[in-house]
């Protein structure tokens, strides 16, 4: 399971998944500096650990790249929790836990989820479809009488 980022590296994916498309360490840097003093090779150096990592590609473009994510953030997420709840010696309990944590809207999200991954439900039918034996003739002549 991943580790979790460490504050400088989550800064630079938060980048790299807000604006979804390969970026340079340049483009980083400059929005990173609205935020805090940091240096070329800094962050330059943060790419390539995440590279080294996994968390993103990278594509030569003239002397430098341009880094990709390879996951998304919702998929980072996801692994952390599972990895989190994976080491519970009472699964059922932390969740109970965590659901208590949770906002309400975070809440109805999860139930939006559960929906989601439950998929459609099918109604059952009104009426439920005649034996062969109740059918009339003329259902039953189309078919040769099978």
């Amino acid at each position: 399971m991943p580790r979790p980022l460490g504050e400088l590296e989550d800064a630079v994916m938060t980048r790299v998944w807000k604006w979804n498309r390969p970026v340079t360490v340049r483009e980083v840097l400059e929005d990173l500096q609205q935020e805090r003093s940091i240096a070329y090779t800094t962050v330059m150096t943060v790419l390539d650990n995440l590279h080294q990592k996994g968390w993103v590609r990278r594509e030569a473009e003239g002397r430098a790249y341009r880094y990709e994510a390879v996951s998304t953030r919702a998929a980072y997420a996801a692994a952390l929790m599972n990895d989190a709840w994976s080491q519970s010696d009472n699964p059922a309990a932390a969740l109970v836990a965590f659901f208590g944590m949770m906002s309400p809207e975070q809440r109805e999200a999860l139930r939006d989820a559960v929906r989601m991954v439950q998929g459609p439900e099918t109604p059952a039918p009104q009426n439920p479809p005649a034996s062969p034996s109740e059918q009339s003739p003329a259902a039953t002549e189309g078919d040769g009488g099978r």
